[in-house]
């Protein structure tokens, strides 16, 4: 077995080397005939930006133009493991994909809508409390006190731990028997709660950890917007009579919003394909808390339905692009950048 694994291992890093000898090949020769072209044969003043450019583009290319090209291609096959060389490829198919996704259960019970629905009351309670726990730690790290420095490191702890140790650790919290989250609960003389088990009480488990994980990044984005308004602003305000609430809401609010807005929609697109916490939180593979992103990586890679889940993945990205766009229309997140 060890024989084995070494065997992939090596063959897998020869693999991977060759492609990247190809790669590099690829780019110097490309570099070497823009020199010519434009160096050379068309004396342009442009020459060395194109040549900067096309490390790049090809970058671009290979690493995110050319899997979503093949991604919408498979959506429109039947590709599956049973399929797996010989699958069909047809407008017919894709529809049918599509169609399979909005009619029938995505994983062997749960469908589409049930986990879309679970999938936004994840994202916007996560975000609810990363923005409210971030915004608080920020005002309070913005003022003038003893060992500031040391209350934003410990802060940003959660943040610098890598996620999967950080959701390790937490699972380990919410074990029944043993996890310190039922430790103290027994200790004021409530029930354990069952973590894994319940469905509500695990999607409850996940939130819990990604809200933890979450907030140090909200409480530093905030943080800077908030050391860049100048003081003045307050000053005059409490000259006017201004309450902290009012100074709040008419000034930190609106001159935050340049922060706010990309941290949001950032946040928007983070949560709601966070991967490692909902799906390693669920140890007993509970279809009842699976959203969106697991329930595609489960489709793919557990039930083997390649193409539907390409399918799969083309329909989540569309309901994410809606979302964070609706979220700029209304908030008018870019007027500043352009007006």
């Amino acid at each position: 077995m060890e024989a084995l694994t070494a065997g992939v291992v090596v063959n897998t890093i020869k693999e991977l080397g060759s492609m990247v000898i190809y790669i590099i090949l690829g780019i110097i020769i490309l570099e070497i005939l823009v020199y010519l072209v434009l160096g050379k044969i068309f004396k342009s003043k442009y020459t060395l930006p194109y040549m900067l450019m096309i490390a790049a583009i090809f970058g671009i290319t290979i690493l995110i133009i050319y899997p979503i090209s093949y991604e919408v291609r498979l959506a429109f096959t039947n590709m599956s493991l049973r399929h797996f060389r010989s699958y069909t490829l047809s407008w017919a198919q894709g529809l049918k994909n599509f169609a399979l996704i909005f009619s029938e259960p995505v994983l062997k019970q749960v469908k589409f809508f049930p986990l879309l629905f679970r999938t936004l009351l994840w994202t916007a309670v996560n975000l609810v409390f990363h923005l409210a726990g971030g915004m608080g730690l920020a005002i309070l790290l913005n003022r003038q006190m003893r060992g500031r420095g040391i209350y934003r490191t410990l802060l940003v702890f959660p943040w610098a731990v890598p996620q999967i140790i950080a959701v390790l650790a937490w699972k380990g919290e919410f074990h029944y028997e043993y996890g310190f989250v039922n430790v103290m609960l027994k200790s004021i003389g409530m029930q354990p709660i069952q973590w894994m088990v319940s469905p509500f009480w695990n999607f409850a488990a996940a939130c819990i950890t990604n809200i933890w994980l979450g907030i140090p990044f909200m409480m530093i984005i905030i943080l800077g917007g908030l050391q860049s308004i100048p003081l003045e602003f307050y000053d005059a305000a409490e000259i006017d009579g201004a309450s902290r609430w009012q100074q709040f809401r008419n000034i930190t609010l609106p001159l935050l919003k340049p922060v706010l807005t990309p941290a949001v929609v950032l946040g928007i697109i983070w949560t709601f394909n966070n991967f490692n916490v909902p799906y390693m939180i669920n140890a007993n593979e509970l279809e009842t808390t699976d959203i969106l992103v697991t329930a595609l990586f489960r489709a793919a890679f557990e039930y083997h339905r390649y193409g539907f889940s390409a399918a799969f993945a083309m329909v989540n990205f569309i309901v994410l692009f809606i979302i964070a766009l609706v979220y700029i229309r209304i908030t008018h997140g870019l007027k500043g950048a352009y007006e």
